[in-house]
């Protein structure tokens, strides 16, 4: 049983990888998870974020504080 649970499981990695490099052919691959909220959200959050709390800009986009305050380091890194 155990045999076939481990080539069960090379099957399955062996699939996975085979995917990868067949989407990788993509131009517009890009691994990971996607991204939740656009880049036009995001600086209308900073904007608010301008006049109002982290708290009061989450409230108001839906968009969670940790969220506005990473995107506001990256926006600060940048320019």
């Amino acid at each position: 049983m155990l045999c076939f649970s481990e080539f069960e499981r090379d099957m399955i990695l062996q699939r996975t990888m085979e995917g990868k490099a067949i989407a990788k052919q993509n131009a517009n691959y890009r691994e990971g998870r996607p991204k939740k909220f656009k880049r036009i959200q995001l600086d209308h959050a900073l904007e608010l974020l301008q006049t109002h709390s982290y708290k009061q800009v989450s409230a108001m986009t839906g968009i969670s504080v940790t969220t506005i305050y990473r995107a506001k380091q990256q926006a600060t890194q940048k320019g």
